[in-house]
């Protein structure tokens, strides 16, 4: 029992330390970048919004058309 309980905890700090490496790879953008990705996702978002809105208006007035 307390070899299982060695391995359980060396296999916790083999964790631990990969979960630290791995977290200091990770790449923060900065503030700017950010808000500037943030700002081209909500803009694309309306546009492809605005889009299909506009393509489903067509489509309906099209079938309306032809149902009279």
């Amino acid at each position: 029992m307390e070899g299982s309980k060695k391995n359980v905890q060396k296999t916790q700090e083999s964790f631990t330390k990969g979960l630290k490496a791995e977290w200091n790879k990770i790449v923060w953008t900065d503030k700017k970048t950010l808000v500037r990705q943030t700002i081209a996702v909500v803009v694309i978002s309306v546009i492809v919004c605005l889009l299909i809105t506009l393509a489903d208006n067509l489509g309906i007035q099209f079938m309306q058309l032809l149902m009279k």
